[in-house]
């Protein structure tokens, strides 16, 4: 079977999943072309050998909050040739004759080698792999764990205090993916189904999560994203005894760089694994991704998601609803005090979560492929 593969760029979490069920499909004897824009790209390029760059959304902060308005302005400037490019790629993909693109930057040039004409297209919450399965009449699914927002129940706790975060969430996730044939939703918290031709499948792993040694140590994993508030050294300081490992900073972009209690370190997946996988606790912020990691591993989470970002929001109340860890709006030492003195608490009631690898999600997923392609 030919399968299309759009993935999103905006951060890493689309490309770690897309690559896991990218990884099973091919395994499966599937034809796959892969269209990723953004980091997706750069990730997939590397491990697949049909992969096209495309232009996608991006999200912009202000101040560590994220700016409604920069975003929208921004994806409005590259809209016009970001539709050029897209549209060159999913010609070439489709007649197999290609070619360069003007005015694109370099390295953005696509040159289509074979004619690929897909039976299904699927996605990772990336818009215009949707429009070409529209506008060529092939059957679409939506692989994420955004539609939840928009296709499932949310209690009024998760809602509580950002009920205008929601519905502008909720408007942005409909029209992204609208009228896929099916949507399957990936979700680390009990979720209610409140539309038809869903399907709510546990988190989809990257196999190093999967095969990692799980240990219990005395450091603490530490991620951020997107840059931090000024006050991350000084609060982790506060706790000499604790050593951190932190990723995603610009200390330790090369190298290991040690100061007094604060390991930096550069982005490596096994290091980043390994570390995951042996370590006493995590604090990063509320991304779906590295939270589904932490829950499998058993490992208590303290989340600081995005200010104005309800998805992340949303994943931190569910953390610590379930009992998993605690979500904080700004990172402070009587949260991290809390994470080292009751992690015992988080611990066992992380025991309870059950999930078996990514077997469940990809027979799911397997089934509406072979069920809308007779």
């Amino acid at each position: 079977m030919r399968i299309l593969y759009g993935v999103a760029g905006e951060g890493l979490g689309h490309a770690i999943r897309s690559q896991a069920v990218l990884e099973h499909l091919v395994a499966c004897g599937h034809d796959v072309a892969v269209m990723a824009s953004g980091r997706a790209y750069e990730v997939l390029a590397k491990r697949f050998a049909n992969v096209h760059r495309i232009q996608g959304l991006f999200l912009a902060y202000d101040q560590e909050r994220m700016s409604v308005g920069r975003t929208l302005l921004g994806t409005a400037l590259q809209l016009v040739p970001g539709l050029r490019h897209n549209l060159s790629v999913s010609m070439g993909l489709a007649t197999g004759t290609g070619g360069s693109v003007r005015g694109m930057a370099p390295g953005r040039d696509i040159v289509q080698r074979l004619p690929f004409a897909p039976d299904i297209v699927l996605t990772d919450f990336e818009t215009w792999s949707l429009l070409y399965a529209h506008v060529s009449g092939v059957p679409v699914v939506s692989i994420d764990n955004l539609q939840v927002i928009h296709r499932c129940k949310q209690p009024k706790d998760i809602v509580k205090g950002q009920r205008k975060a929601f519905e502008l969430a909720r408007t942005v996730v409909r029209a992204k993916l609208p009228g896929a044939d099916h949507y399957v939703i990936t979700s680390f918290f009990p979720a209610k189904v409140r539309k038809k031709h869903t399907t709510v499948v546990p988190p989809v792993l990257r196999a190093s999560v999967l095969q990692a040694r799980c240990t219990r140590g005395e450091h603490v994993l530490v991620y951020r994203s997107g840059g931090d508030d000024g006050r991350l050294e000084e609060v982790l300081r506060a706790f000499p005894d604790t050593e951190f490992r932190i990723y995603g900073t610009p200390h330790g972009r090369d190298r290991d760089v040690r100061q007094d209690n604060l390991l930096y370190r550069p982005v490596s997946e096994e290091q980043f694994v390994a570390d995951l996988a042996s370590s006493r606790a995590v604090i990063a912020g509320g991304g779906f991704t590295l939270m589904s990691e932490a829950i499998y591993l058993g490992k208590p989470m303290l989340s600081v998601p995005i200010p104005g970002h309800f998805e992340q929001n949303m994943n931190a109340r569910w953390l610590e609803r379930l009992g998993y860890g605690l979500q904080t709006e700004k990172l402070r030492k009587r949260d991290v005090r809390t994470l080292l003195e009751q992690g015992d608490e988080f611990a066992h009631a992380l025991r309870d979560h059950r999930q078996c690898g990514n077997a469940d999600a990809f027979e799911v997923i397997s089934d509406v492929i072979e069920r809308l392609v007779r």
